[in-house]
């Protein structure tokens, strides 16, 4: 497995539209710390950006030997709003910004009966080009559960449209994260995505989930043994074979600077897996 280090570590969990330091300087974070890529998100290039922007990123990850893992193209999103599928009704600008990056992989939003066809056809699309796309493990989507994201997934019927398994996103909609969920998920599994938190009662902050209503949490770093069991994550990841990027995706903005988040949450990881790539 690889280690892939996402943008949003240096965003808001509040504001998915900008990070808090430059892109040089997480490329640098990413590079000193051993990770093995960066996921790509729209706070530092996406289809809003310049040809020249995305080009000068480009350079940048080009210098650092780092590759893009995965691309997030715009904010609708990440921001799990209801333009979040618009992306499948237009996927061609999508696959343009995924190509200028040097990445076969695209995260796309899923919300109602109705995108099915049209992830259908984005997919299509994407594999004319040798592309993937992916739906994240997530929070009001149909990708909520493990049944819902199955049979989701069964349902658009496309070898390139997988899912990207994150595990506190099951845990807040009451699903199990470990070996469970990545059984049924191994056929359609692209992408890793991790972040820690602290379900309690009074947590601060809350989401709104369709199978369970609210669901309040605390941010807390990845090391912190109180929340994910990592320890299971990984062994059910080894246990299914994965060998793909594993990203630190969680905005840690809020509780410390994003240098200290990178090179604790890699080394903490390297504890349980070498991910030596």
């Amino acid at each position: 497995m690889k280690l892939s280090l996402s943008v949003r570590i240096a965003e808001s969990f509040f504001d998915k539209t900008k990070t808090s330091v430059p892109f040089e300087d997480l490329v640098a974070l990413a590079a000193e710390s051993d990770y093995h890529a960066v996921c790509m998100r729209a706070s530092v290039a996406g289809v809003q950006s310049s040809t020249e922007r995305i080009t000068e990123v480009r350079r940048q990850l080009d210098e650092a030997g780092l590759p893009v893992s995965m691309v997030t193209g715009d904010f609708a999103i990440p921001e799990n709003k209801e333009a979040g599928p618009s992306a499948l009704r237009n996927i061609t600008p999508y696959l343009d910004l995924a190509d200028a990056l040097s990445t076969d992989l695209l995260r796309v939003s899923m919300k109602t009966e109705e995108d099915v066809p049209h992830g259908q056809r984005s997919a299509d699309e994407a594999a004319e080009r040798g592309m993937r796309l992916a739906h994240q493990s997530h929070w009001a989507s149909p990708f909520e559960t493990i049944d819902g994201s199955v049979e989701t997934l069964r349902r658009i019927g496309r070898p390139n449209f997988g899912i990207i398994y994150e595990p506190a996103n099951l845990e807040a909609c009451g699903e199990p994260y470990g070996l469970q969920a990545l059984e049924a998920f191994k056929p359609y599994l692209f992408n890793v995505y991790i972040q820690n938190q602290l379900a309690h009662p009074k947590g601060e902050t809350e989401l709104r989930t369709w199978t369970r209503g609210p669901f309040r949490f605390d941010h807390i770093p990845l090391d912190d043994p109180r929340g994910i069991d990592w320890r299971e994550v990984i062994d059910a990841l080894l246990a299914v074979g994965y060998d793909g990027h594993v990203t630190i995706h969680q905005a840690l903005a809020e509780i410390m600077e994003p240098s200290e988040a990178a090179r604790r949450s890699a080394e903490y990881l390297r504890t349980l897996h070498p991910f030596d790539g």
